[in-house]
């Protein structure tokens, strides 16, 4: 079994020479692009672009309208939270004044008026 030889430089440079004919001797003997075809591919790949701009203009107008709902909903809890703040805020106002001492002439018509409708109920 004879051994390994490696090619030389100058079979290398014949291959490379070689394969870069045989390229361009394929590349001569393509047919010629036909017009109509090409057209007809413009066509199909101008319709898929537009029905993927049609798709994505959906896919965005659903995100916007998402966004404005949540921003819709946020607003609302915000409102309902503040509303919440503002009656908790009016029944300690209301708990603080009824804890504040009345005057002295505000207890003693209290005083009275209890008085006469324990008399009342005799």
């Amino acid at each position: 079994m004879p051994s390994y030889k490696a090619p030389s430089f100058q079979d290398r440079i014949a291959a490379a020479g070689l394969a870069k004919q045989k390229a361009l001797d394929a590349l001569r003997a393509k047919p010629p692009v036909d017009e109509a075809l090409m057209a007809e591919r413009r066509q199909a790949r101008e319709a898929r672009d537009q029905a993927i701009a049609i798709e994505r203009a959906a896919k965005a107008e659903a995100v916007a309208l998402a966004k404005a709902q949540k921003a819709e909903r946020k607003a609302a809890e915000q409102a309902a939270e503040a509303e919440k703040q503002a009656a908790a805020a009016a029944a300690a106002a209301l708990k603080a004044a009824r804890l504040t001492p009345a005057s002295a002439a505000e207890m003693k018509a209290a005083r009275d008026a209890r008085y006469a409708a324990r008399k009342a109920r005799k």
